[in-house]
């Protein structure tokens, strides 16, 4: 990535938020009333990243748009996309049963007509911190189609009020990703880390390195991503329930030789919410920050 180009980051902010019990991506956690948003958008900004998409839900677009295009201007181009049930989706497998987002990888199809350049793809309710931002733009300077997994390890990236759904990964001997599962059940038990599987428990290793959903990728993933989204909705369009993640798409690419991906450093802080039990958590991480001098008491 040379001087000038752009480096965009991508905000999936469409999720319904059904276990936290409201519409977490624009609740408060910061002193000054900041989103989890507001801190990724800040860290973004310093590393480098000068271009912002929004995936959002028709419902709370004007809402998004209003609290961040004023704090964005200036700083940021950008773009809000809607992620609607049928976008993408050919007529002869739309679902009007439906009422939830196709999933993550179907989110990030959703930005493909605005994006042609290099990006990261985060959580709008998770907080990464400045080095995974600072990681991904790093490594987009010299990587020129080799794309990133920003890992974390598992044991930090657990809730203590509930299941949570995690991308745990498996790395070869020079650093690639091997492959992704997306493990949608993982509980601490007795001590262990426990993924409730269909045909029994299966204890996982707490060093796993471990997906947030912190990508980096080059735009030639998006006809891909399409490609096998088409596919998916051939075996799962009337499965009201089905999502279709990125690891799907992270795990055929890498298999079908189609694109390595590396993992990088950067994950050394994340906290998010899945809960409203996890809010004065992060609440409380985010002043302790502040008290720090990592962040503004007021950011914008």
């Amino acid at each position: 990535m040379a001087t000038g180009e752009r480096l965009t980051l991508l905000v999936l902010a469409a999720g319904m938020g059904s276990r936290y019990g409201g519409i977490k991506q624009i609740d408060g956690f910061g002193p000054s009333g900041e989103t989890i948003m507001d801190y990724s958008l800040f860290d973004a900004l310093r590393a480098g990243f000068n271009k912002v998409v929004f995936i959002v839900r028709d419902e709370i677009r004007e809402t998004v748009e209003e609290m961040f295009l004023p704090k964005l201007q200036g700083k940021a181009e950008v773009e809000f996309v809607v992620q609607g049930l049928d976008t993408f989706v050919p007529k002869e497998y739309q679902n009007s049963g439906r009422t939830k987002p196709w999933g993550t990888s179907h989110a990030m199809l959703c930005a493909k007509e605005v994006i042609n350049e290099p990006f990261a793809v985060i959580n709008a309710d998770d907080f990464y911190g400045l080095d995974a931002f600072a990681a991904t733009a790093d490594f987009f300077k010299t990587e020129r189609t080799t794309h990133a997994m920003v890992g974390y390890t598992l044991k930090n990236v657990l809730s203590d009020h509930g299941s949570v759904s995690r991308g745990c990964g498996e790395r070869d001997a020079q650093g690639f990703l091997k492959s992704v599962v997306e493990r949608t059940t993982i509980v601490k038990e007795n001590g262990m880390i426990i993924s409730k599987e269909k045909d029994g428990d299966l204890i996982m290793d707490p060093e796993t390195p471990t997906s947030m959903n912190f990508w980096g990728f080059h735009p030639s993933i998006m006809p891909l991503t399409e490609q096998m989204f088409h596919s998916f909705l051939k075996d799962n369009a009337q499965n009201s329930k089905a999502e279709f993640f990125i690891p799907l798409v992270v795990n055929d690419m890498i298999k079908s030789n189609k694109g390595k991906v590396k993992i990088i450093s950067g994950g050394s802080t994340w906290f998010g919410v899945t809960y409203k039990e996890d809010k004065e958590i992060v609440s409380r991480k985010i002043n302790e920050l502040v008290q720090k001098g990592a962040y503004p008491t007021k950011l914008w």
